[in-house]
């Protein structure tokens, strides 16, 4: 979908556009980290479509707790907050 005035959002192809998995990386109790060599291979948009640029040659840290100030980067408030971001282990049942 094109929304007037935007460019239409490509769709994403590993084999065409991405030859390279990229890693995100959860931190303990933090954001969610893009290295720098894989940050140029990420498109970051927001929820209508427009390109979120990203810091170039730099590590990318995004927010997980949700009190950031820059979303949709982090900007450690989870510290401040005491946010528990623990992982839990997804446990799948047949049912």
């Amino acid at each position: 979908m094109t929304l007037p005035g935007r460019a239409p959002v490509p769709p994403h192809s590993r084999t065409t556009e991405h030859p390279m998995p990229v890693t995100i990386t959860v931190s303990t109790n933090g954001s969610l980290k893009i290295a720098a060599e894989d940050a140029p291979n990420v498109e970051l948009r927001d929820a209508e479509g427009n390109l979120i640029p990203l810091p170039e040659g730099k590590n990318v840290f995004l927010c997980r707790c949700g009190a950031s100030a820059r979303k949709p980067f982090c900007d450690g408030a989870h510290k401040r907050i005491g946010w528990d971001g623990t992982c839990v282990p997804l446990v799948v049942t047949q049912g």
